[in-house]
């Protein structure tokens, strides 16, 4: 995603709002009208993602109907590109939807501003994660409620392994090197894959960091070290120039293409780093059955530094006319099992435990070994907080430095400072 920067995101955002207000009714996305036909209430969702992820909501979001027949729920669907451009425009013109889809990454940001309700005492949670919803609060207040888990993982195609002559390795031991040796005998195995492929997700290098002791974000600052940003660039170096990766050019095309074109879904490919929600679109892309490992570590590392975190948050407009059937439409997605059948671990695996293990059954075997895996790892996951204003530019910032090092633009030590200086920026905003 690339959002450009922060200040200038919301710039644009209350410059196009000041000409959309003249024309837009006040208040929280139903229009100010009452809302809906008739005596029925008209609330606004918005969410981002795929066409199935749309299909599914919009099946959940006629089940809620048919279970509160005064409320219409309206739809506001966006792709990832567009979403948070889209949303911070109708924020600004005090058009904000009902009901809003946000990932940790933006919580302090839309919270900071004002645009978020307290849904504390409005959403039931009893039978929720308790660490889990916490990372739903900023500054003491509940926020957001969590839609479900994942964690950040390795996947691999055993198949593809197979045919380079490999096995999958011991995840509860293995190291960085120990991966780029493996992923260096695949690609060279004769079996026609890349032995890994490329991910700018910010939350490999949190994992990175949290191995040599050090956290992505320090309270208001970029906790990180030059060193260990020159070393996690230096793990895709290595993976490069040993042709065990593609040329960053290839994974910067790949990138744009999206998951289902990546080298592992593809079959092109036998180790990649994902969501672990992501298993399910991954392998019926691919046609065979992938496996979740374990992150490598560094070596006498005394963490994991992998984290359990939420796929993304449901939250409240604080300007919403309706926000009694705002709150009612979170409780039902987060909190009534016909919701959890039908979304399934779109969102990430259901937080409420009522809600789990009356869907359990009903799960596909892909998303059964997804809960079989985050069962396995639990005890060694890290608890997360929503990161400071500013964490929303972070993969874009990232991104674009890793690309300026691995295109051989600028040194690995120039390039670690640039980083810090702009990621810096962005959380001072």
């Amino acid at each position: 995603m690339s959002l450009g920067s922060r200040k200038k995101m919301w710039t644009v955002a209350f410059l196009t709002a000041a000409v959309m207000t003249t024309a837009s009714a006040c208040g929280g996305g139903s229009g100010g009208d009452g809302g809906g036909s008739g005596d029925k209430v008209k609330i606004v969702f918005s969410y981002w993602g795929s066409d199935a992820r749309q299909k599914l909501t919009e099946q959940a979001l006629k089940k809620f109907e048919e279970k509160n027949p005064t409320i219409d729920v309206e739809g506001d669907f966006s792709n990832w590109d567009s979403y948070y451009e889209k949303l911070a425009t109708k924020v600004a013109a005090n058009d904000a939807p009902d009901v809003m889809s946000i990932e940790i990454r933006g919580l302090s940001e839309y919270a900071g501003r004002g645009a978020l309700a307290d849904l504390a005492g409005k959403v039931p949670s009893a039978d929720l994660d308790q660490q889990v919803l916490s990372s739903g609060q900023v500054e003491g207040k509940q926020y957001a409620v969590p839609t479900g888990v994942n964690a950040f993982s390795m996947l691999a195609n055993p198949s593809v392994l197979e045919k380079s002559k490999q096995k999958l390795p011991d995840d509860k031991t293995w190291t960085w090197d120990q991966w780029i040796n493996l992923a260096k005998q695949i690609s060279a195995g004769g079996g026609g894959a890349m032995g890994a492929e490329y991910n700018p997700n910010p939350a490999w290098l949190q994992i990175f960091a949290a191995q040599r002791g050090e956290k992505f974000y320090d309270g208001n600052k970029i906790g990180l070290s030059v060193d260990t940003i020159k070393a996690w660039w230096n793990i895709s170096q290595q993976l490069i120039a040993a042709k065990a990766a593609p040329e960053p050019a290839k994974s910067a095309e790949l990138l744009t293409a999206g998951p289902e074109q990546s080298l592992l879904a593809t079959n092109a490919g036998a180790m990649g780093m994902w969501w672990s929600n992501q298993l399910n679109a991954l392998s019926k892309a691919s046609g065979q059955e992938l496996e979740l490992l374990r992150m490598p570590r560094e070596k006498g590392a005394p963490s994991a530094g992998m984290f359990l975190q939420p796929a993304m948050y449901y939250t409240a407009s604080a300007k919403s006319e309706h926000s009694a059937e705002a709150a009612k439409l979170i409780d039902f997605l987060v909190n009534d099992p016909d919701a959890a059948s039908i979304l399934l671990s779109d969102r990430g695996l259901p937080t409420n435990s009522k809600v789990l293990a009356a869907v359990k059954d009903k799960l596909p075997p892909v998303d059964q070994r997804t809960l079989a895996f985050i069962d396995e790892i639990k005890g060694e996951l890290s608890p997360i907080t929503a990161p400071p204003k500013g964490a929303l530019q972070m993969e874009d910032i990232l991104k674009r430095n890793t690309d300026e090092v691995l295109f051989g633009k600028t040194t690995p030590d120039a390039g670690a400072q640039k980083f810090l200086s702009e990621a810096n920026a962005a959380i001072a905003g």
